[in-house]
């Protein structure tokens, strides 16, 4: 079975999943929709598939799977649609800025059946793979600590700050979805703290460039995050994870692997650049396993349940920064 596939967005991310869908045996992209016909253009003619509206996608019969790569708060509204139009779905984090529209939104795909994955590509990256591997083959024995360091190389523009929805569902929504993911259990509680330590428009704009949180499970299991838009070395993207019976890590990628050693010291090349570098192969891995999934009827690796839950964490992170207490995940959940 061919998984044919619309495309909703041609901006940058639009045009990594293009590239990935390209990439993967039993995926073929049929159509691409953007309001800025340059942007379509530019993927129909790398990929030679169709220009078509969201909603002629959306009805079209010989598309099977959809990814949307809109702006946030499109999200929902366009997963509901697709849902509807009996579209399989992959959809960018997050699903929306609210956990009831989150919920009701999962309440429709739930409803109609639709297929669902939510698009955190660090579960797929060769090497965080490897290290759950580690973690599952009793390597270390049980987890204990998680440390996890993210920092990008410079903000993005403040007119994208506005719209993100902060720094913690925008940026550490990948970080929250990866902690689940190695802790093996639910967060319990979170404490979290930020400022404006990079750029003081991002402050003026409601949001944080600099923050660390601090989540523990019910069973004292705890994770640390650490959060920068300001990295001046590169794209900062770290993890080692502490058990009982040793530890495990993944450590940043170069832009090549030599390392000179001479009279100055060790040097080595600088760090890749952004995620689009970074995590290049996770993206294909990420398209490759939801096509696998529609084939087989398997299960999503990444569910909208997933989404919700690295939201809550978000929306406690920021509950956490203006109360200055630590807050009850239930609590959240509850609200």
């Amino acid at each position: 079975m061919t998984v044919r596939f619309g495309v909703l967005g041609a901006g940058r991310i639009g045009q990594v999943h293009a590239r990935a869908i390209a990439s993967v045996p039993g995926a073929v992209l049929v159509a691409i929709a953007d309001p800025v016909q340059a942007a379509a253009q530019a993927v129909r003619d790398a990929y030679g598939c169709d220009i078509r509206t969201i909603d002629a996608i959306a009805g079209s019969d010989d598309i099977d799977a959809v990814v949307i790569c809109t702006p946030t708060d499109t999200h929902a509204d366009l997963i509901e649609q697709l849902a509807r139009a009996g579209k399989a779905i992959f959809c960018e984090k997050p699903v929306d800025l609210s956990l009831a529209r989150v919920r009701a939104c999962l309440t429709t795909v739930e409803e109609t059946g639709a297929r669902l994955m939510v698009g955190f590509q660090r579960r797929f990256d060769p090497d965080f793979q490897a290290l759950r591997a580690a973690i599952d083959a009793g390597r270390i024995g049980d987890v204990e600590m998680v440390t996890l360091t993210s920092r990008d190389p410079g903000a993005p523009p403040v007119d994208y700050i506005k719209r993100s929805g902060g720094i913690f569902r925008d940026m550490t929504i990948h970080d929250f979805d990866v902690a689940r993911w190695m802790l093996g259990e639910e967060v319990a509680t979170v404490y979290a703290v930020a400022s404006n330590l990079v750029d003081p428009a991002i402050g003026a704009a409601g949001d944080y460039d600099s923050a660390t949180v601090v989540m523990t499970t019910a069973s004292g299991k705890h994770c640390t995050i650490t959060n920068s838009r300001r990295a001046t070395y590169g794209y900062d993207q770290r993890i080692e994870v502490h058990g009982s019976g040793g530890a495990v890590s993944v450590g940043n990628h170069h832009q090549s692997r030599i390392t000179v050693a001479n009279g100055d010291g060790y040097v080595q090349p600088p760090l890749l650049d952004f995620f689009m570098t970074r995590y290049l192969a996770a993206y294909a891995a990420e398209i490759a396993s939801f096509v696998a999934a529609l084939q087989t009827g398997g299960a999503m690796v990444a569910t909208g349940h997933d989404g919700l839950m690295a939201l809550a964490l978000a929306d406690a992170a920021l509950l956490s920064v203006q109360t200055g207490r630590v807050v009850l995940v239930a609590d959240v959940l509850a609200a």
